[in-house]
């Protein structure tokens, strides 16, 4: 920024962060713009270009610009990661030894084998609650029925209809799997069953979703017994890649076994907490890859958890960061790579056809505002809009593209 005789000695403004208007101070001018008054002489301040008198001391040199009708955008640089995003560790979920596992880098989809468990098949299951009892008792209902329910109807069983959300269905004692009474035994009264209302996301363990579950057991190789519990299948969140394994086979199946993430591509942004209100999902974004190629990404996820920058894979100084996540478009370089870290550039806001000048061109008074030097030293007063790449959009009366201003060179 460009000083009068009389400026204080503070930072000049430099380039300013997308969006964020720096103060500046400069104190004792000569006179001060008020409202209705276009312009005023300074007492020593530069005119036509050169420094007079006491400002000639010290005082950085200046040129003149001509204001320009121009486009702005507001961007954000930063470094991220190229990944598969988000890993999830796989643990078994019941007693038995591991008998066969996935190669790292394998696709496992649903109703497909994720490892074998005393060398019966572990299929993948789609959804968010994990089988945690056995699924033996007609009219049972909860969360993790539905699991089952909509995932053997997405392979194309046949269920049955499901109760509605509401309704009232009979639950009684008698498991699926029960042995039958003998026949010398005597008949003993069946119990009265008792009625459950199912609740929203719930599913129901009906007489056709027992008999769907026996036939898909018998087409995946496991025991044709109508029965589902803990450990027979492995629930996620949905098609999974293999990144790590770090079972072996012989090995007990409680511990973790491996380590699956999502099978598309995505980057990792640390953003800065102070930054991260000026990116929303859905803004795009370009990425550059290792070879300088560029692939386009938009955001589709902004964690809420704040962390220190080395938890969040960045590194601002001890600043909490936000972890950004960007969806990316496919290109050639792009399948090549598993991982890598890049650079991101994020668009912001744009306006385009605004007026702006170099920020070196902006004084700022110590009565506030700010304005802009004509080459005969006469002030023009100047609102100040976006700040991007050195420059500044500014309007106000007597201002229009090709106005001679000064600016600190």
């Amino acid at each position: 920024m460009r000083r009068s005789e009389h400026a204080q000695a503070d930072e000049p403004p430099g380039s300013a962060a997308p969006g964020k208007a720096r103060k500046r101070v400069v104190i004792a001018v000569a006179a001060l713009l008020t409202a209705g008054v276009v312009g005023v002489s300074l007492t020593g301040v530069r005119s036509g270009g050169k420094p007079s008198g006491a400002a000639a001391s010290g005082a950085p040199p200046v040129s003149t610009v001509a204001v320009v009708r121009t486009d702005l955008s507001s961007t954000l640089s930063l470094n991220g990661t190229l990944g598969y995003g988000r890993t999830l560790s796989v643990k078994g979920g019941k007693d038995g030894l591991v008998t066969q596992l996935p190669a790292v880098g394998a696709k496992v989809s649903r109703g497909k084998s994720l490892y074998r468990l005393d060398d019966r098949p572990v299929p993948v299951f789609y959804g968010t609650t994990p089988l945690f009892r056995p699924l033996d008792t007609r009219g049972l209902m909860g969360r993790d029925v539905k699991v089952v329910a909509d995932n053997l109807r997405a392979l194309g069983y046949d269920i049955g209809a499901q109760p509605a959300s509401g309704s009232w269905v009979a639950q009684r004692p008698e498991p699926t799997g029960a042995a039958s009474a003998s026949p010398s035994s005597s008949p003993s009264p069946s119990p009265s069953p008792s009625y459950v209302r199912v609740k929203p996301g719930e599913g129901v363990l009906t007489a056709s979703l027992i008999a769907a579950v026996g036939r898909w057991q018998t087409q995946v190789g496991m025991p044709s017994t109508g029965v589902l519990g803990a450990g027979d299948v492995a629930v996620l969140p949905g098609e999974v890649r293999v990144g790590a394994v770090q079972a072996q086979p012989g090995d007990p199946a409680t511990g973790t076994l491996m380590a699956v993430t999502g099978t598309a591509k995505s980057v990792s942004v640390p953003v800065d907490a102070t930054d991260v209100d000026s990116i929303q999902q859905g803004d795009t974004a370009t990425v550059t890859l290792p070879d300088n190629s560029a692939a386009q990404g938009a955001v589709s996820a902004i964690s809420t958890d704040a962390q220190a920058a080395d938890q969040a894979g960045g590194d601002s100084g001890g600043t909490p960061q936000l972890v950004v996540t960007l969806s990316l478009d496919s290109t050639a370089a792009l399948r090549r790579l598993n991982s890598a870290p890049v650079k991101v550039q994020f668009t912001g806001q744009t306006k385009r056809g605004v007026l702006a000048v170099p920020v070196g061109a902006l004084l700022a008074l110590s009565g506030g505002g700010y304005a802009l030097q004509l080459p005969g030293g006469r002030l023009l007063a100047v609102e100040t809009g976006m700040f991007a790449k050195g420059l500044v959009e500014v309007s106000g009366t007597g201002i229009t593209a090709g106005t001679k201003v000064a600016t600190a060179s």
